[in-house]
């Protein structure tokens, strides 16, 4: 289920819709929910609480506490209202306070996670990354000069410890939807004061793109299909085959060079199926596809 799919309930059902959507979450699992206190976080628990019984989810929530900043009692606290207007069961852990970097404070995060989620009998840990730290992430790497499997980005779900999987239901879903759906749902949600500080990469980096927004509408969502692109790539997944021959049959024809995304895509998932059908390329153009085979270009 994808972003937006859910026309009722505006921004709320869509937030609904994508929290057990793309693959990150499935049917049946007992799933260990990360609750900061912030609005993402505490969206993502209220989504996946909606959509419990509907996907025969069992789950609890857990909060970390690292204690580096004098509101961390505010969050755990927040954390706590959360889980109980959810009736959700809810464990704290307290982590020594040190004065660590961002990537080791994430880094003990990550381990306190995935010992809790072995501990519950959780094979998933989830996280309430959204479609703002996914351009984040993106441009961090390319900044970094890093190759195919950075410029992909997060992954909807990859291994976190042995038994456990990371899942990143809400990748596509922009931060203010989760503040929404939040306000939607009176839940209550810490804002972190270090997120204002641009001295750290991230921060600028989102600084950065706050200003660039208005400027290039759904910057967002086209990062993330780069980033599924590259991903595709990276792993030679046979749909970066399938979008391999689509452009090379297109690239016959000068004028079908530069054929947006999106109608590529919606032709390589009718290969997928072994589909047939006529697909949109550009005013005019369409592209044949019979039984799971490319049978053309029709013009007119």
């Amino acid at each position: 289920m994808k972003f937006g799919s859910l026309t009722s309930g505006g921004s709320c059902g869509a937030v609904r819709a994508d929290a057990g959507g793309i693959g990150a979450i499935r049917r049946g699992e007992r799933v260990t929910v990360a609750c900061s206190g912030g609005p993402d976080s505490v969206a993502l628990a209220a989504a996946l609480g909606a959509l419990a019984r509907p996907m025969d989810l069992d789950l609890r929530l857990i909060h970390v506490n690292h204690g580096v900043r004098a509101s961390a009692r505010q969050d755990e606290c927040v954390a706590m209202s959360v889980a109980a207007a959810l009736e959700l069961p809810l464990r704290v852990v307290n982590l020594p306070a040190t004065a660590g970097s961002e990537a080791a404070l994430r880094e003990e995060r990550y381990a306190a996670l995935a010992a809790a989620a072995q501990g519950a009998g959780s094979p998933v840990v989830a996280t309430a990354h959204h479609a703002e730290d996914q351009s984040e992430t993106v441009l961090l790497a390319l900044f970094r000069g890093a190759g195919p499997d950075g410029v992909a980005g997060m992954l909807p779900r990859r291994p976190l410890s042995a038994g456990v999987d990371l899942a990143r239901p809400l990748l596509r879903i922009s931060a203010a939807a989760l503040r929404r759906y939040c306000h939607a749902r009176g839940l209550p949600y810490a804002v972190d004061p270090t997120n204002a500080d641009v001295g750290l990469r991230r921060n600028a980096v989102r600084e950065a793109l706050g200003a660039l927004r208005p400027l290039f509408p759904g910057l967002d969502e086209a990062v993330a299909r780069a980033a599924a692109i590259a991903g595709d790539e990276a792993q030679a997944r046979s749909r970066a085959d399938l979008r391999r021959l689509i452009r090379a049959r297109l690239a016959r024809e000068d004028e079908l060079r530069d054929v947006d995304f999106l109608h590529v895509e919606e032709a390589v998932r009718a290969l997928e199926r072994g589909a047939s059908g006529s697909f949109h390329m550009k005013a005019g153009v369409r592209l044949e596809i019979l039984h799971g085979g490319i049978a053309g270009i029709i013009r007119g």
